[in-house]
């Protein structure tokens, strides 16, 4: 299937999915009181999405390559948070496990599609 629209990339769509998930949980409880650290988490969250669809729009595969870098540091640093948000409290470890295990996942198809657009090189 031949990708047309930003929507139609599984990283994006996980990286959507993620993004949902740590808006609720962000919403919720004493994280939602800690503003700096709810709003590093969406801000994280919501820049793997927008570099993943910004990229896009590249003229280049080497420039869309880049954009997919930013996502997936974007990604890494969610995960950073999540365990800031884990060690004050503000998670349960399941809901912690569960959010960096997404992260993780976004990343893997994120490095997959990278890997796709350098021809499988990597």
């Amino acid at each position: 299937m031949a990708i047309e629209r930003f929507e139609d990339i599984e990283a994006w769509k996980a990286a959507r999915r993620l993004a949902n998930d740590v808006y609720q949980v962000a919403g919720r409880g004493r994280l939602s009181r800690d503003f700096g650290l709810r709003d590093q988490m969406q801000r994280a969250a919501t820049s793997i999405m927008a570099n993943i669809a910004e990229g896009f729009d590249s003229r280049t595969d080497q420039e869309f390559i880049r954009f997919l870098g930013y996502a997936f540091r974007s990604a890494s640093e969610l995960q950073s948070h999540l365990y800031i948000a884990l060690d004050q409290g503000y998670v349960a470890q399941d809901v912690f496990e569960r959010l960096y295990d997404d992260a993780v996942r976004t990343k893997k198809r994120l490095n997959g599609f990278i890997r796709y657009l350098k021809g499988g090189s990597q």
